[in-house]
């Protein structure tokens, strides 16, 4: 009777505390060789710690894991790629200004000569690149390659390291669809050459199409284990959260009421000096929301900040609220908050929220001169505590506690704090950043909602996202950007994954109709 062979990763009764946190709770996992594992869970289940022992960046204080049958002692990602595992992080751990194959081979080299080890290394590339069709010029320098391309340099450097196990971290975040398929036909492509596959996603989607298994994890612990084929979008969601969940939202027609956002040839800069916006223009309406799609990179970001009065007009102009801003004539988010504007940043960490401060000096953040709590100079701790506890509960931020601080929620209930602080003080117009980045699927059923219930109640919305599924499900219009200008524009009934998706890497045929 043949062998079985041995699962590829099986982790028993891993155990690991942060303080006060239990961030895995007797964890048991089996991954089979050769195959494409999926790992889901809400933000805070465990998922990131899990693998995170699994690379060594963290020790479990209990439990043990085997590497093909055997117990691996991983103290460091040193001892992990010796053990065969391999690591494609969310942000990738490249160097810009090198070549991809520079990249592949930093650590890496091997002898005194480095011209046998590149000659060697471009070999073992080039085999690794037909086997496994991953494709990429060795002599290009990373910070000029598309974002898929700088991903698939990322799978490169981990196989050329020996990986026979890789782990993936939210793969598809800064992705066209294009590249995207792109990337689940390499995946499938390693499963098929006995390469073990697990993938860190919270888009269902994803599970359904690529996966073989799923596990799933809810505070801490290790919940279900499903074959991909035998399960479904909705009981993976039930199962992350602990109840059923709406993943479909209704939206209505929306009826566009007045003019409040008037953007024209609309130049910013990037950090460098570059141009990330290049003399665009577009129109926002009260009553709905416009979407901007885009892969990251594109000029979105500086868009935002220059419309939150973070960033100063290089050239042109925009008009909000009837208060005309330019290189000449600027405006700072103070006198944006008294127009009315609110922002929710892309980056809660780094603008919306100070991790050092509790959840209650978080909820009034930049409104802490707001009558309802101040006291001229002083703050009354009492009713912002207060103020701060019905946000924690409208917007059902974990745990319920005004006295914790920021650094010690997860990313989805920090980003419900921001949202919930930001639309408290009854905006008319919404500059929103990248609303669910991060953030798991019951969150971002929630956060969905109460984005087309301000819509409905008059809100004028600019939603940010590098999500499609999100664009195409919130947003009434839709303009893309590549390389900072609109090229393209589109409503919702006209949009799908496909035409966006080209539009993002400005190959579609179509005139871009901007207004």
């Amino acid at each position: 009777m043949p062998r079985t062979a041995p699962p590829a990763i099986e982790l028993r009764g891993i155990e690991k505390r942060f303080g006060s946190v239990h961030a895995n709770r007797d964890v048991n996992l089996s991954v089979a060789a050769g195959s494409i594992h999926g790992i889901v869970g809400e933000n805070g289940a465990g998922k990131s710690t899990l693998m995170s022992i699994l690379y060594g960046f963290y020790q479990a204080d209990a439990g043990e894991v085997l590497v093909d049958g055997s117990v691996a002692s991983i103290r460091s990602s040193r001892d992990a790629i010796a053990s065969g595992i391999g690591m494609v992080h969310q942000h990738f751990m490249l160097v810009d200004t090198f070549t991809v194959l520079e990249n592949v081979m930093l650590g890496a080299e091997q002898g005194a000569l480095l011209a046998e080890s590149v000659t060697a290394a471009e070999a073992e590339l080039r085999r690794l690149a037909r086997e496994y069709d991953l494709t990429v010029n060795l002599d290009a320098r990373v910070g000029e390659l598309p974002v898929g391309e700088q991903q698939r340099t990322e799978i490169l450097k981990a196989l050329f390291r020996g990986a026979r196990i890789l782990v993936l971290d939210e793969p598809t975040g800064v992705l066209t669809p294009q590249e995207a398929d792109q990337l689940f036909a390499i995946l499938r492509a390693l499963r098929d050459q006995g390469v073990t596959v697990i993938l860190i996603t919270h888009k269902l989607r994803e599970i359904m199409d690529v996966t073989d298994a799923v596990s799933v994890m809810r505070t801490g612990e290790m919940v279900a284990h499903r074959a991909t084929a035998d399960t479904t979008e909705q009981e993976l969601a039930a199962l992350m959260v602990g109840e059923q969940v709406d993943l479909d939202i209704t939206v209505a027609e929306s009826t566009p009421g007045d003019l409040v956002l008037a953007v024209e040839k609309l130049t910013a800069r990037t950090a460098q000096g570059g141009v990330a916006c290049d003399a665009i223009d577009f129109e926002l309406r009260a009553g709905e929301i416009l979407g901007v799609a885009g892969v990251s990179g594109n000029g979105q970001s500086e868009l935002l900040e220059v419309l939150a009065g973070m960033q100063a007009v290089a050239s042109g102009s925009f008009t909000l609220l009837g208060r005309k801003v330019d290189s000449k004539s600027p405006i700072d988010p103070r006198e944006l908050r008294d127009l009315q504007v609110n922002h929710v940043p892309e980056d809660r960490l780094r603008r919306g929220l100070v991790k050092t401060f509790d959840a209650t000096e978080n909820s009034i953040l930049g409104y802490h001169d707001d009558p309802r709590w101040s006291l001229g100079v002083l703050i009354d701790r009492d009713r912002a505590s207060q103020h701060c506890a019905h946000l924690m509960s409208d917007f059902d931020v974990r745990p319920p506690d005004p006295t914790l601080r920021a650094a010690l929620f997860s990313g989805g209930n920090q980003q419900k704090l921001v949202l919930g602080r930001e639309i408290d003080s009854a905006p008319r117009v919404l500059l929103v950043g990248q609303p669910t980045r991060g953030v798991d699927i019951g969150a971002i059923a929630l956060i969905h909602r109460r984005l087309v219930e301000l819509r409905d109640a008059g809100l004028a919305i600019l939603l940010v996202s590098v999500e499609l599924d999100e664009i195409l499900a919130l947003a009434d219009r839709i303009i893309v950007m590549c390389d900072g200008r609109i090229v393209g524009e589109t409503d919702r009934a006209n949009a799908d994954k496909a035409r966006l998706g080209l539009m993002m890497a400005n190959a579609h045929q179509e005139t871009p109709h901007v207004r």
